[in-house]
């Protein structure tokens, strides 16, 4: 099982990226998928999730009506579309399958890790 992540980059304040996820060797269509992100010196923290089939999503509050997640079943892949990006949203992103079909806030809600992917956002 690989979850291979990308699309992270150097961003300027108020830009935006877009995060992709592939899953290989498992199914995501009855988990429930997540992002996280950890940021220098802080621990890893939840970002956004979504269900299994994408009727219900969840975001922190620091990213609430900034960030959108979103899944593609047919293709194995979910997405972060990262926009007005702050100085702050600068982390490595992690994305992570869950173990039951709704998101979970928490770390051990989830089976699966991929690799890191890199945002920074800076001027």
């Amino acid at each position: 099982v690989q979850l291979q992540a990308y699309g992270g980059g150097l961003v300027q304040p108020g830009g935006s990226l877009t995060l992709s996820c592939r899953l290989t060797g498992f199914s995501l269509e009855n988990f429930a998928v997540a992002w996280f992100r950890q940021a220098p010196g802080k621990e890893r923290e939840f970002v956004a999730g979504i269900s299994w089939n994408g009727g219900n999503t969840i975001y922190a509050d620091s990213v609430k009506g900034r960030f959108t997640i979103s899944r593609d079943n047919a293709k194995n892949t979910v997405y972060l579309q990262m926009n007005s990006l702050k100085f702050e949203d600068t982390a490595v992103y992690y994305c992570a399958v869950g173990l039951r079909s709704v998101p979970s806030l928490k770390s051990d809600g989830y089976r699966y890790w991929g690799h890191e992917t890199l945002v920074t956002v800076s001027s």
